[in-house]
């Protein structure tokens, strides 16, 4: 059946391609690669590398262009291997203050490059959620994060009950595609946009009680 490849984000030069065989669509992925990385150059921080995917960004963008799902087989594969590479805290705490994880869910400022090298991040998480009930401008692409902690029956972090959400929460924020193949969620500390001691001040802002996400 014929089908019609768009080609996203180019220039005018890479057209839409009818009647793609396997190898016209290898062509396509051949010019659009092509046609990126002659687009960006090195400036500041801000590196070509960043075109590279790894092996979860490659099948996911497939699945994007095609409109079909990634096979069920390669999405557990992709979320085993984001598992295993979650770095949990070095010192086995994972909360820190949620004063400072506000501060870091409000600021989406880092890694452009007019951003000093070392300058810390923002995590931006506003928007993309709701977070605490005095903000009034938030993102709804992902789900409301308000009462996080209080609806999933955390009072005390550090108890043995609460530990199977405390961990899950790190390994969410740390590399969400351990948990779904094709997250659209950032990868916070897999991908350096956080810092450990910054993904622990998230986790306060979500799980400490006395977080006004929690209050």
């Amino acid at each position: 059946m014929d089908r019609w490849l768009p080609v996203v984000g180019l220039v005018s030069s890479v057209a839409v391609f009818g009647c793609a065989s396997i190898d016209q669509t290898a062509e396509a992925d051949r010019m659009t690669a092509a046609v990126v990385k002659a687009s960006f150059r090195d400036q500041g921080i801000a590196k070509v590398d960043r075109l590279e995917q790894d092996d979860a960004n490659k099948a996911c963008s497939a699945a994007d262009v095609t409109g079909q799902p990634v096979d069920a087989k390669v999405a557990q594969a992709i979320e085993a291997a984001n598992l295993k590479a979650v770095k949990w805290p070095s010192d086995g705490k994972y909360l820190g203050d949620w004063r400072e994880g506000e501060k870091i869910a409000q600021n989406g400022r880092g890694m452009t490059w007019t951003d000093a090298a070392g300058s810390p991040n923002g995590g931006n998480c506003y928007n993309c959620h709701q977070i605490t009930k005095e903000e009034i401008s938030f993102g709804t692409l992902g789900p409301s994060l308000y009462q996080y902690g209080k609806i999933r029956g955390v009072t005390n972090p550090d108890s043995a009950e609460a530990k199977p959400i405390v961990e899950y929460t790190w390994g969410k924020i740390w590399n969400a595609r351990a948990y779904n193949a094709c997250s659209s969620m950032p990868r916070a500390g897999h991908a350096g946009v956080l810092s450990e001691s910054q993904v622990r001040h998230v986790m306060a802002l979500l799980l400490d009680p006395q977080s006004p996400v929690n209050r």
